[in-house]
């Protein structure tokens, strides 16, 4: 695992973008298309802000989410609803967003077209997660109810998720496929995080879900 610390928050929202540039840029320069991975929730905000001015082939990337709670999009909850407002504007408009929920009651209802649909996209070749004060990363939930199939190397690339601290219910990205990222950043901020963190490094993945991805991992930290 790599450690970064930053001053404050701002200097990493800035950082951790131009590296996330730099790297879907190199990509780019490889490959037809390219995936990039990327977790909801409010963190992120600034460093997807940061991304939209970045001029890049944005019409060559696809954009997924780790995972998305399963509601719809008029959902204050909504991961992609977030997304398109903070990542999917500006240069980065012209990305293609890969879908993570259809229509449909459940996760288990949408699970074979969203998978499907996403396998010829893998490899990751940009992940950024996050991290939660329990240690889940993506919708890895400590205690979740496919937690055990989502951590095996034989997951399929998307498992419905359920847990205590969930909410509603989710659908994610499985473990095996969220390590097989060409590159992986993990970005948390606060005191809290920092010492979740911490013990994640010394915790099974049972216990500390994130552990599974720390050895790959470069992670980005400001209080």
């Amino acid at each position: 695992m790599k450690f970064q610390e930053y001053p404050d928050r701002d200097l990493l929202a800035l950082n951790l973008a131009d590296t996330l540039a730099s790297e879907l840029g190199a990509a780019l320069r490889h490959e037809d298309r390219v995936t990039f991975c990327v977790p909801g929730g409010t963190t992120p905000g600034p460093i997807f802000d940061a991304l939209t001015a970045v001029q890049l082939d944005w019409d060559r990337v696809d954009v997924v989410l780790n995972d998305e709670r399963w509601v719809p999009e008029s959902s204050p909850r909504s991961n992609t609803a977030l997304l398109r407002q903070r990542l999917l504007t500006g240069h980065a408009a012209a990305a293609t967003l890969l879908p993570l929920r259809q229509d449909v009651e459940t996760p288990e209802e949408g699970l074979a077209p969203l998978s499907d649909a996403l396998k010829p996209h893998m490899p990751i070749d940009v992940l950024l997660l996050g991290m939660g004060a329990d240690m889940h990363t993506a919708s890895l939930f400590p205690g979740a109810d496919r937690l055990g199939e989502a951590l095996s190397d034989e997951a399929p690339v998307l498992l419905p998720m359920r847990a205590d601290g969930a909410g509603e219910p989710r659908i994610t990205i499985t473990a095996p496929w969220l390590k097989g990222a060409l590159s992986t950043h993990i970005v948390i901020m606060g005191a809290e995080k920092r010492a979740a963190l911490e013990a994640a490094r010394k915790l099974a993945p049972e216990e500390a879900p994130v552990s599974v991805l720390l050895s790959q991992a470069t992670v980005h930290w400001a209080e």
